[in-house]
């Protein structure tokens, strides 16, 4: 039998965390959850870890993105339901005209379409890794249990070239001292809200929590965003994204949520 690697163990640990039928076992003892309401900064979970600093300190791993907003926020809290497909709607999403509602045909990120919204996660990790496809490649053989903080920012999407060109805010190899960066985070929609949480996901519920630690760093506004420059960006990436993620429902249960400081 070939030897495992720490990584592997761990990747296969997350992966057997959300297929086992006891999985509800594993909220009982769990650290604080994610998404939550951002406007509500009550939480009675006990678990503490240390909070990820700046982004600008650590590397970024991974850049995707959900279908709706997971989280809840001030300008996107309208309910878009439940399932893999549900979360929260901008709350400016019935003012677009019809011209910015068109969606292109062909469009690289297979399913969006103009008129949606959309939650972006720029993930970033304490490993020294390089930049990829999914949450493994926030960490090593060498570093299995980083500091994960992860920059969101909601979205609206619109069929106009004036609005937010996404290319501003890829990766492209880009690097500042030594660490990979994107280019720009989204700016002018509002302080993030910082709190602790966990990784995100349709795979993830209040029977099954997630594991994985991560720092949270989510803008309270919606941007909107011009539709071609994603499908521009799906089209090709350093991530090998082409479509929007599930999201997980929206973790309410008091003892699943860490107080928002």
């Amino acid at each position: 039998m070939a030897t495992r690697s720490p990584l592997m163990l761990i990747m296969m640990f997350w992966a057997f965390s959300l297929t086992a039928s006891e999985a509800g076992e594993s909220c009982q003892n769990s650290g604080p959850q994610a998404p939550r309401d951002i406007s509500n900064k009550s939480g009675s979970n006990s678990r503490v870890f240390p909070l990820a600093p700046v982004h600008s300190s650590l590397n970024l791993c991974n850049i995707h993105f959900h279908s709706n907003a997971e989280h809840k926020g001030p300008g996107f809290k309208l309910f878009a339901g439940k399932g893999d497909d549900g979360g929260f709607k901008c709350n400016d999403t019935d003012t677009l005209t019809a011209a910015q509602r068109e969606t292109p045909h062909h469009g690289a990120c297979h399913g969006l379409k103009a008129g949606d919204t959309i939650e972006v996660h720029w993930v970033h990790t304490s490993c020294a890794i390089t930049p990829g496809k999914g949450l493994g490649s926030c960490l090593s053989d060498s570093c299995t249990d980083p500091l994960l903080r992860v920059e969101a920012q909601a979205f609206l999407v619109v069929n106009d070239r004036s609005a937010l060109d996404f290319a501003n805010f890829d990766y492209s190899g880009n690097a500042v001292d030594g660490l990979h960066r994107a280019k720009a985070l989204p700016s002018g929609t509002g302080d993030p809200v910082v709190f602790r949480g966990s990784t995100t996901g349709p795979s993830y519920n209040e029977q099954t929590c997630s594991p994985l630690k991560a720092t949270w760093s989510v803008r309270p506004t919606c941007a909107r965003v011009d539709i071609n420059s994603l499908n521009a960006w799906c089209a090709k990436n350093a991530f090998g994204e082409e479509h929007a993620h599930g999201v997980r429902q929206l973790v309410t249960t008091p003892e699943f949520l860490a107080k928002i400081e």
